[in-house]
Protein backbone atom coordinates (compact mmCIF):
# COMPACT_ATOMS: atom_id res chain seq x y z
CA UNK A 1 0.00 0.00 0.00
CA UNK A 2 1.20 3.42 -1.27
CA UNK A 3 0.84 6.91 0.39
CA UNK A 4 -0.24 10.10 -1.16
CA UNK A 5 1.68 12.89 -1.08
CA UNK A 6 1.77 15.70 1.77
CA UNK A 7 -0.47 18.41 0.64
CA UNK A 8 0.46 21.63 0.43
CA UNK A 9 -0.71 24.48 3.15
CA UNK A 10 -3.09 26.82 1.81
CA UNK A 11 -5.55 29.04 3.90
CA UNK A 12 -8.34 27.11 5.47
CA UNK A 13 -6.24 24.29 6.20
CA UNK A 14 -5.13 22.80 9.28
CA UNK A 15 -2.19 20.45 10.53
CA UNK A 16 -3.72 17.22 9.68
CA UNK A 17 -5.03 18.31 6.39
CA UNK A 18 -1.39 17.89 5.35
CA UNK A 19 -1.01 14.45 6.61
CA UNK A 20 -1.39 11.85 3.50
CA UNK A 21 -4.44 9.71 2.82
CA UNK A 22 -3.54 5.75 2.38
CA UNK A 23 -4.42 4.81 -1.16
CA UNK A 24 -7.06 1.97 -1.62
CA UNK A 25 -7.64 -0.16 -3.68
CA UNK A 26 -11.25 0.45 -3.65
CA UNK A 27 -10.78 3.70 -4.09
CA UNK A 28 -12.90 6.88 -2.85
CA UNK A 29 -12.90 6.22 1.17
CA UNK A 30 -9.30 7.42 1.41
CA UNK A 31 -9.64 10.58 3.33
CA UNK A 32 -12.42 9.04 5.15
CA UNK A 33 -9.92 6.49 6.56
CA UNK A 34 -7.79 8.89 7.54
CA UNK A 35 -10.11 11.11 9.48
CA UNK A 36 -11.43 8.33 11.26
CA UNK A 37 -8.02 7.04 11.82
CA UNK A 38 -7.51 11.12 13.54
CA UNK A 39 -10.87 11.05 15.09
CA UNK A 40 -10.06 8.13 17.29
CA UNK A 41 -6.39 9.19 17.36
CA UNK A 42 -7.62 12.41 19.17
CA UNK A 43 -9.84 10.68 21.51
CA UNK A 44 -6.88 8.11 22.84
CA UNK A 45 -5.06 10.72 23.08
CA UNK A 46 -7.19 13.18 25.36
CA UNK A 47 -7.68 9.12 27.28
CA UNK A 48 -4.24 9.30 27.99
CA UNK A 49 -3.54 12.34 28.96
CA UNK A 50 -6.34 12.42 31.48
CA UNK A 51 -4.55 9.77 33.48
CA UNK A 52 -1.68 12.60 34.07
CA UNK A 53 -3.84 13.45 37.20
CA UNK A 54 -2.46 15.69 40.24
CA UNK A 55 -5.03 16.09 43.06
CA UNK A 56 -5.79 19.68 44.28
CA UNK A 57 -6.21 19.76 47.91
CA UNK A 58 -9.80 20.80 48.87
CA UNK A 59 -11.04 20.53 45.28
CA UNK A 60 -13.04 17.14 43.51
CA UNK A 61 -11.08 18.45 40.34
CA UNK A 62 -7.45 17.23 39.58
CA UNK A 63 -4.66 18.67 37.49
CA UNK A 64 -4.70 16.94 34.13
CA UNK A 65 -3.20 16.98 31.21
CA UNK A 66 -6.61 16.35 29.78
CA UNK A 67 -7.54 19.87 28.80
CA UNK A 68 -4.30 20.92 26.92
CA UNK A 69 -4.61 17.08 24.93
CA UNK A 70 -8.36 18.52 23.58
CA UNK A 71 -7.48 22.05 22.70
CA UNK A 72 -4.38 20.58 20.83
CA UNK A 73 -6.66 17.79 19.18
CA UNK A 74 -8.81 20.63 18.06
CA UNK A 75 -6.30 22.98 16.75
CA UNK A 76 -4.83 20.21 14.73
CA UNK A 77 -7.88 18.54 13.31
CA UNK A 78 -9.92 21.31 13.36
CA UNK A 79 -13.69 21.78 14.65
CA UNK A 80 -15.22 19.24 12.59
CA UNK A 81 -12.69 16.40 13.27
CA UNK A 82 -11.97 17.69 17.16
CA UNK A 83 -15.13 17.95 18.01
CA UNK A 84 -15.87 14.06 16.67
CA UNK A 85 -12.65 13.25 18.33
CA UNK A 86 -13.75 14.93 21.99
CA UNK A 87 -17.77 13.32 21.63
CA UNK A 88 -15.97 9.81 21.10
CA UNK A 89 -13.95 10.50 24.41
CA UNK A 90 -16.86 11.89 26.27
CA UNK A 91 -19.73 8.95 24.77
CA UNK A 92 -17.28 5.91 25.48
CA UNK A 93 -16.47 7.08 29.14
CA UNK A 94 -19.83 7.64 29.27
CA UNK A 95 -20.39 3.56 28.45
CA UNK A 96 -17.92 2.45 31.06
CA UNK A 97 -14.22 3.48 29.34
CA UNK A 98 -11.78 4.11 32.19
CA UNK A 99 -10.35 6.98 30.48
CA UNK A 100 -11.25 9.74 32.31
CA UNK A 101 -9.57 12.06 34.75
CA UNK A 102 -7.38 9.29 37.09
CA UNK A 103 -8.77 6.29 35.00
CA UNK A 104 -12.23 7.34 36.03
CA UNK A 105 -15.67 6.86 34.07
CA UNK A 106 -18.80 7.52 34.01
CA UNK A 107 -20.85 11.05 34.97
CA UNK A 108 -18.79 12.83 38.25
CA UNK A 109 -18.91 16.43 39.42
CA UNK A 110 -16.32 17.10 37.03
CA UNK A 111 -18.50 16.48 34.04
CA UNK A 112 -19.41 19.86 32.73
CA UNK A 113 -15.38 20.17 31.90
CA UNK A 114 -15.60 17.74 29.19
CA UNK A 115 -18.38 19.16 28.00
CA UNK A 116 -16.57 22.26 27.88
CA UNK A 117 -13.79 20.82 26.06
CA UNK A 118 -16.03 19.37 22.99
CA UNK A 119 -17.27 22.86 23.09
CA UNK A 120 -13.81 24.41 23.15
CA UNK A 121 -12.53 22.32 20.30
CA UNK A 122 -15.20 23.30 17.82
CA UNK A 123 -14.06 27.16 18.62
CA UNK A 124 -10.15 26.62 18.29
CA UNK A 125 -10.34 24.93 15.10
CA UNK A 126 -12.34 27.36 13.50
CA UNK A 127 -10.09 29.91 14.76
CA UNK A 128 -6.89 27.34 13.69
CA UNK A 129 -8.66 26.72 10.10
CA UNK A 130 -8.58 31.08 9.86
CA UNK A 131 -4.85 30.56 10.75
CA UNK A 132 -4.72 30.82 14.36
CA UNK A 133 -2.01 28.77 14.98
CA UNK A 134 0.51 29.62 12.72
CA UNK A 135 1.98 32.55 15.33
CA UNK A 136 2.66 32.24 18.75
CA UNK A 137 0.81 35.18 20.05
CA UNK A 138 -2.54 34.06 18.54
CA UNK A 139 -1.79 30.59 19.35
CA UNK A 140 -1.84 31.61 23.06
CA UNK A 141 -4.84 33.72 22.49
CA UNK A 142 -6.51 30.97 20.68
CA UNK A 143 -5.77 28.44 24.09
CA UNK A 144 -6.67 30.98 26.71
CA UNK A 145 -10.17 31.39 24.58
CA UNK A 146 -10.29 27.35 24.87
CA UNK A 147 -9.59 27.00 28.24
CA UNK A 148 -12.47 29.96 28.94
CA UNK A 149 -14.81 28.20 27.06
CA UNK A 150 -14.11 24.95 29.17
CA UNK A 151 -14.36 26.77 32.44
CA UNK A 152 -17.50 28.94 31.76
CA UNK A 153 -19.39 24.95 31.52
CA UNK A 154 -17.38 23.11 34.35
CA UNK A 155 -17.45 25.73 37.00
CA UNK A 156 -21.24 26.31 36.65
CA UNK A 157 -21.48 22.44 36.84
CA UNK A 158 -19.55 21.73 39.21
CA UNK A 159 -21.73 24.07 41.48
CA UNK A 160 -25.05 22.91 40.83
CA UNK A 161 -23.43 19.05 41.25
CA UNK A 162 -21.29 19.02 44.17
CA UNK A 163 -24.14 21.66 45.18
CA UNK A 164 -21.42 24.48 45.84
CA UNK A 165 -22.05 28.31 45.75
CA UNK A 166 -20.14 30.20 43.09
CA UNK A 167 -17.49 31.51 45.10
CA UNK A 168 -16.90 27.84 46.45
CA UNK A 169 -17.13 26.47 42.66
CA UNK A 170 -14.51 29.21 41.39
CA UNK A 171 -12.14 28.23 44.27
CA UNK A 172 -12.14 24.93 43.62
CA UNK A 173 -12.67 24.73 39.72
CA UNK A 174 -10.89 27.75 38.39
CA UNK A 175 -8.59 29.51 40.83
CA UNK A 176 -6.06 26.18 41.58
CA UNK A 177 -5.67 25.90 37.73
CA UNK A 178 -4.80 29.35 36.50
CA UNK A 179 -1.09 29.41 36.75
CA UNK A 180 -0.97 26.21 34.86
CA UNK A 181 -3.25 27.18 32.34
CA UNK A 182 -0.63 29.95 31.47
CA UNK A 183 1.78 27.29 31.04
CA UNK A 184 -0.02 25.48 28.76
CA UNK A 185 -0.65 28.71 26.72
CA UNK A 186 2.69 29.17 26.91
CA UNK A 187 3.71 25.75 25.64
CA UNK A 188 1.18 25.66 23.08
CA UNK A 189 2.67 29.04 21.73
CA UNK A 190 6.12 27.24 20.97
CA UNK A 191 4.33 23.68 19.50
CA UNK A 192 1.97 24.75 16.69
CA UNK A 193 3.97 27.46 14.92
CA UNK A 194 6.96 25.57 15.02
CA UNK A 195 5.10 22.72 13.95
CA UNK A 196 4.14 25.14 10.87
CA UNK A 197 7.88 26.11 10.35
CA UNK A 198 8.40 22.70 9.43
CA UNK A 199 6.14 21.44 6.98
CA UNK A 200 7.26 25.12 5.37
CA UNK A 201 3.69 26.44 5.02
Amino acid sequence: MSTAAVTPARPGTVLADLLPSPTLRAGGASTRVRDLALVLGGAALTGLAAQIAVPVPGSPVPVTGQTFAALLVGTTLGARRGVSSLAVYALAGLAGVPWFAGGSSGVSVSFGYIIGMILATAAVGALARRGADRSAARMAGTMLLGEAIIYLVGVPYLAYAADMSASAAIAAGLTPFLIGDAVKAVLAMGLLPTAWKLVKE
